[in-house]
This record gives structure tokens, C-alpha cells and sequence, in this order.
């Protein structure tokens, strides 16, 4: 029996766009860009934009964030994090490195992750 395999380019890049509502998990081993809703679990395998239209409710996943839009949902990222003025984030944050420019809020907890310190051996306290 042949079986087929399929081949996922790294480099793909996925648009949810606006006026779009997804309510359910997504996977992904390329880019995300969502400028519509999501409600759920989102992960990708790297960089994740969340744009001035943009809502997530849930958790995110990703290697790199950028943040224009709303989220409210626990999000953990491998490497930068980056927070627009125009982002508005309610939640639990974990990530490596961040920045937030004047003008966005953030209401919820932050850790940072240490240098080289892969998410599942972060220190339980």
C-alpha cells in the first residue's frame, strides 16, 4: 500500500484574514498573520503577527511574536516578543526577550525565559 507524505515548507506563510472567526486549535510549521479572530490554541513554528485588527483568546505558541492587536490568552515564545503601541495584552507571558512601546498595555504577569533555555526545562519555582 502506498502511502503518501507530505512535504511542509518552513517558509509558508498563513493569513487569517479580517472579518474572519476561527474557533478551534491551529498548526503550523510556518508564519502566521492574523488580523481576524481566533479562540484557542495557536502554534506555530515561527513567527506569529497579530495585527491591529487582530484578537486572540486562548494560548499562543511561537518562536517570535509580534503584537499589534488585541490578545488575551497565555502566550510562550522562544525568542522576541514585541508589543506595538497599539497592542493590548491581558494575560500570562512567557518569553525570552520583550519589547513594549509606549502606548500599549499590558495587564498580567511576565517571565523571562533564561538565554538558551528551551521552554519545556524552564525552572519550576
Amino acid at each position: 500500500m502506498k502511502q503518501n507524505k507530505t512535504t511542509v515548507d518552513s517558509a509558508t506563510r498563513n493569513l487569517i484574514g479580517n472579518g474572519t472567526i476561527i474557533k478551534g486549535d491551529i498548526e503550523s510549521a510556518g508564519d502566521i498573520r492574523i488580523d481576524g479572530t481566533v479562540t484557542g490554541v495557536i502554534r506555530s513554528n515561527g513567527k506569529i503577527v497579530i495585527g491591529q485588527s487582530g484578537l486572540v483568546e486562548g494560548e499562543m505558541e511561537c518562536q517570535q511574536a509580534d503584537i499589534s492587536g488585541t490578545i488575551k490568552a497565555k502566550i510562550k515564545v522562544e525568542g522576541l516578543t514585541s508589543m506595538k503601541a497599539s497592542a493590548v495584552f491581558e494575560g500570562e507571558l512567557i518569553t525570552a526577550k520583550l519589547s513594549i512601546e509606549v502606548g500599549a498595555q499590558f495587564s498580567g504577569k511576565c517571565e523571562m525565559l533564561q538565554p538558551n533555555q528551551p521552554q519545556h526545562e524552564k525552572k519550576q519555582k
